[in-house]
Order: C-alpha cells, then structure tokens, then sequence
C-alpha cells in the first residue's frame, strides 16, 4: 500500500546545507561537509548454456565508500583524537591502537529551513583511515580546515525519523 506525506504543502527538495553529525551521543563541533556517503553492489554477468547471445545480470558484493568530514580547525580534539584510537605513534610496542573503541557508529540528520530533523543516516563501525591536518598557506583568506577519512560497514537511511509538519507564520 502506498504511504501518504504527511506534508502534503511541501513541493520543494529539502536543501543540502543544515546538517549534523553524531557520534558517541554526542555532536561534533564545526562539521561543515560531508561526503563520499555512497554503496555500490558489483554486477555479476553470466549465460544460461543455451542461450549463447546475451548475458544475464545479478548482484554481487556490496561496498561502501568512505566517508569524508571536514570542519574549520579550533582547539576541539575529536578529530585528532579519534585518529589516535586506530593509530598513536609512539605510544609503544602494543600500545599503538585502541581495539576496544576504535570503531563508532555515526548518525548523520538534515534539517528543513525551520530546524527540524528530516532525514537521518546511520553509519556502521567508522573507523578513521585518513587524517589531514589543514594547508597552511600565508598568502591565502581562508579557513584551516581538517579532514577525515572515515572507512565504514554499511549505512542505512534512519526510517524513524518521520517527515515533520512544518511551522507556518501567523498572519
């Protein structure tokens, strides 16, 4: 049976730009892009014997890209010291990766223009493959910003979250 918006006013695509991202109950300070939030399932080709002039198509394994967050540099450390928990230089022999918590699961929400939660993601057993520090250039106007690769499990879209009824102005 089809389901019904309960929004029915709205015809406008919600816009990319009102975002958080959650990890350990928590939101992260400064996040201003993420990407890379893509799967991907092989196609497995094969011919039935007697069938010689066309190829039969089904899915094979399913990836998961990496995820990117990138946010302004401040002195908030999750960045950094997330990274730390996959890999610490010299931390010692043994002592270089933190098996209990180095996995997280993230929850990525967009918001409407009126600050409601829309959409939400969940991402499975992140982990960081890649920190960037930001460019440092003294000719340039810009943001430091800092980086994370973010490899993951699977993610799925968060059904719970219903479309809200979205506020009108009074007269």
């Amino acid at each position: 049976m089809a389901q019904f918006s309960v929004n029915a006013q709205r015809f406008d695509p919600y816009r990319n730009f009102k975002f958080r991202v959650k990890w350990d109950g928590r939101y992260v300070a400064g996040v201003s892009k993420v990407s890379g939030l893509k799967r991907t399932t092989e196609v497995v080709k094969h011919r039935e014997g007697g069938d010689p002039s066309s190829s039969r198509k089904t899915p094979g394994r399913t990836e998961y890209d990496a995820v990117t967050l990138e946010r302004g540099l401040t002195h908030d450390r999750e960045f950094h010291d997330w990274t730390n928990k996959v890999w610490s230089y010299g931390t010692g022999l043994g002592a270089e990766t933190s098996l209990k918590d180095f996995r997280k699961d993230l929850i990525i929400e967009l918001y409407n223009e009126a600050g409601q939660v829309v959409v939400a993601w969940k991402v499975y057993r992140c982990w960081v493959s890649e920190y960037q520090p930001p460019e440092l250039d003294a000719n340039a106007n810009a943001v430091a910003i800092e980086r994370l690769k973010i490899e993951n499990e699977g993610f799925e879209r968060d059904t719970e979250v219903a479309e809200p009824l979205e506020p009108t102005l009074a007269s």
